[in-house]
């Protein structure tokens, strides 16, 4: 509908295949890149976006009319056939773990989880998130 009003979001956490922490430097920028490129295609948007060694944090919007499980599987497709081409990474022939963590905002307010992933680096004992 044209005149709807919506506020659909979800906190979403990918990891990566064994929970390796290879997403530092190139790799992480290539992830990052690719989630954020996809999102635009897709039409949702990126709230948060944090990439921590071990695992990614998503805060997304997103249309009632869209499903969740296929924006990831996008998401995670993608940003693995991404990185794996721009990185001559053939060695990693399944990038993400199979699973997923996704819950819905609404019990909690957004505030709360943009403070729990922006403490994301505190938990592991470094200050910034540009590292």
């Amino acid at each position: 509908m044209k005149n709807s009003i919506h506020n659909v979001n979800f906190h979403i956490t990918l990891i990566p295949k064994y929970r390796k922490s290879y997403l530092r430097g190139r790799i992480k920028d290539c992830i990052e890149y690719a989630i954020l490129q996809k999102s635009q295609e897709l039409n949702i948007k990126i709230e948060k976006c944090e990439i921590m060694p071990d695992h990614v944090h998503l805060f997304i919007r997103m249309k009632p009319t869209q499903c969740v499980s296929n924006i990831i599987k996008q998401l995670k497709g993608y940003s693995s056939y991404y990185t794996r081409k721009k990185l001559n990474l053939k060695k990693y022939k399944a990038f993400w773990s199979h699973g997923y963590f996704c819950e819905s905002i609404g019990q909690i307010s957004e505030s709360i989880i943009l403070k729990y992933i922006d403490n994301q680096w505190k938990h592991y004992g470094i200050n910034s998130s540009r590292h």
